[in-house]
């Protein structure tokens, strides 16, 4: 009977210890077991899309939708963008912005677009660095063919059209997954 008993109490001891180790087998299953939340990646749109975003750019936009420059400024690139604002095409002559946007203007509407474009991603600070290496005045080709000269006029980048029109860099720096914008004040013209 002793021995009855000892063998009742052996098992039961085995089985307890047994579902024991169970429970915590299934305990480090469970804890083990984690769910990652997916990972948004933003990727910075181009020129195009980034003027495109912010509505102080609207008159540019159409402007390059008109040029039919659209596919070009969403090309790989890099570019640097002098971007002109909507205050900034205010500034031209009455009627000026309205006569470039028809389809009869469009090669003159893209010689202007493409005057405010050099090709390369210059951020200010390479810019500011390249006036002052030369002696105040750096001269740039732009894609139209013209030529820019950016200079310093109380510690902000002005560019200097070809006619002698002046505008200032107002925002530098605008991110674009192909190159660079940077904000102006007035819409420099080539010859």
């Amino acid at each position: 009977m002793k021995l009855i008993k000892s063998l009742t109490i052996l098992s039961l001891t085995a089985v307890l210890i047994s579902s024991c180790g169970e429970a915590k087998k299934e305990e480090v299953v469970e804890e083990a077991v984690t769910v990652e939340e997916p990972v948004e990646v933003v990727e910075t749109p181009n020129i195009v899309g980034v003027a495109s975003a912010n509505a102080d750019f609207s008159t540019l936009v159409a402007a390059v939708g008109a040029a039919e420059l659209v596919e070009t400024l969403s090309g790989e690139g890099p570019f640097t963008v002098f971007a002109p604002t909507n205050a900034a095409f205010e500034k031209l002559p009455a009627g000026t912005v309205e006569t470039l946007l028809k389809p009869e203007s469009k090669d003159k509407l893209t010689a202007v677009l493409t005057y405010h474009v050099v090709s390369g991603k210059f951020e200010a600070a390479q810019v500011i660095e390249a006036i002052n290496a030369n002696n105040g005045k750096f001269e740039v080709a732009t894609v139209q063919g013209g030529k820019i000269t950016l200079s310093l006029e109380n510690g902000n980048v002005v560019l200097t059209d070809a006619n002698g029109g002046k505008a200032t860099v107002a925002v530098a720096d605008v991110a674009a997954s192909n190159g660079v914008i940077h904000a102006i004040d007035t819409v420099v013209m080539p010859k």
